[in-house]
């Protein structure tokens, strides 16, 4: 009971932080739209009236806690899931190229892992590279990967499950590399003292020293796939998808649809991150492991 306690009352303090400091500066970033609104018609509030319609406005500036919670249940319960304005039905479709680009992500990073931990040339003229193309900011990259791939005939999921994949692979490369460099020096020797092999040690050593390392990166890369999956719909004009429902909250000035949208992309973030957490969770009870 105390460590339930222990857990809930922080987080559940910072919740209320966040969302007393979100109605103070909704009130003070509506205020300027909403003294223009009463002067045209010459009217002439009371504070506490004043402040109820810089809350209550259909486009307000900054939206307010309520309304973003009144639109987000309203297009996620309320609405057909088959329905555009549905937050299930644009959440599955960012959901589709964020899997299949996280994927794509693990198991190149997978690779490169393997193959910077084994080969030394690799080490050395790799990683550098890995590093540097995580500094190109990723709206830089997106339009790009459209278009080159829109030239030779491919469109719809895979350009942003792509996107996806290049936000993903590096936390699961980095952390792989960590992982199957973690044994100690005295394991390595007591494996050479039993004359294992190469691909022993790797089997039966390195790769189960990893698999803590796997799943706090993967942690990571689902959280960044699905930005990229996010992103990758923006130049592409996507009718569909998280994307799609901030492009088109921001065309016409709907800021509480954006606000919805990505609380919606948070929601997911969350659900992708706690199954990744599960998983392995399961896997290490699996291979013997003790709680903590």
């Amino acid at each position: 009971m105390d460590s339930f306690r222990d857990k809930i009352v922080p987080v559940t303090s910072i919740l209320l932080g966040v969302v007393v400091v979100w109605y103070v500066m909704a009130v003070i970033l509506n205020t300027p739209f909403q003294r223009d609104l009463d002067r045209r018609a010459n009217q002439t509030p009371g504070v506490v009236e004043f402040i109820g319609k810089t809350l209550a406005q259909p486009k307000p500036t900054l939206p307010a806690p309520h309304q973003v919670a009144v639109n987000f249940f309203e297009n996620t319960f309320l609405r057909s899931i088959t329905s555009n304005r549905s937050l299930v039905y644009n959440a599955w479709v960012t959901l589709s190229s964020t899997l299949l680009g996280f994927a794509f992500g693990t198991a190149l990073g997978i690779v490169i892992a393997v193959g910077i931990v084994h080969v030394a040339t690799l080490d050395r003229s790799l990683m550098p590279w890995i590093i540097a193309s995580q500094t190109i900011p990723i709206l830089a990259v997106a339009p790009m990967i459209i278009v080159v791939l829109a030239a030779v005939g491919i469109t719809g999921l895979i350009p942003k499950a792509l996107i996806s994949t290049y936000l993903s692979f590096f936390p699961v490369a980095v952390g792989i590399v960590k992982g199957l460099r973690s044994p100690e020096l005295t394991h390595l020797d007591l494996m050479h003292t039993y004359n294992a092999s190469p691909s022993q040690t790797f089997w039966k050593l390195r790769v189960p020293a990893s698999v803590p390392f796997l799943f706090t990166s993967m942690k990571v890369a689902v959280a960044a796939s699905l930005v990229g999956a996010i992103v990758g719909e923006l130049p592409t004009g996507a009718v569909a998808g998280i994307g799609a429902k901030l492009l088109a909250g921001a065309y016409y000035s709907q800021t509480i649809d954006i606000w919805s949208a990505l609380v919606a992309g948070s929601v997911v973030a969350a659900l992708l991150v706690m199954l990744v957490g599960i998983a392995g969770r399961l896997v290490d009870r699996a291979m013997g492991g003790r709680p903590a």
